[in-house]
């Protein structure tokens, strides 16, 4: 019996180093102007996903407030992100359901995230 609870206490310990996957984590877009303030010359009223962790890389979506994703991946403060409901599905500018990359002051997460 001894040996089953060893046993069963590796598994839990080999699990936890698992990385999370993006089913796991979800969270959605807080901290941006509503969509009433969209200006995206002025970079109002969304979030912009960009094609990697930082300003220097180029926007190819937008988040809106509100919008849910799921999270895939974590570089410091930058997240890999996937639309997975809210206006991201019918953007003002750029692809509808955008995937890419997004600043962590502007999102709240939960679950078991990367």
């Amino acid at each position: 019996m001894k040996r089953l609870g060893t046993l069963a206490a590796a598994a839990l310990v080999a699990l936890a180093g698992l990385p999370a996957i993006a089913a796991d984590c979800t969270g959605h877009v807080v901290g941006v102007k509503p969509i009433t303030h969209y200006n995206h010359a002025a970079g109002n009223g969304f979030l912009a996903v960009r094609t990697g962790p930082g300003t220097n890389f180029p926007q190819l979506g937008e988040l809106y407030l509100g919008d849910e994703f799921w999270v895939v991946d974590r570089q410091g403060k930058w997240f890999l992100v996937d639309c997975m409901t809210g206006r991201c599905r019918d953007p003002l500018w750029g692809a509808a359901n955008p995937m890419g990359w997004v600043y962590g002051s502007y999102i709240s997460i939960g679950g078991v995230c990367p």
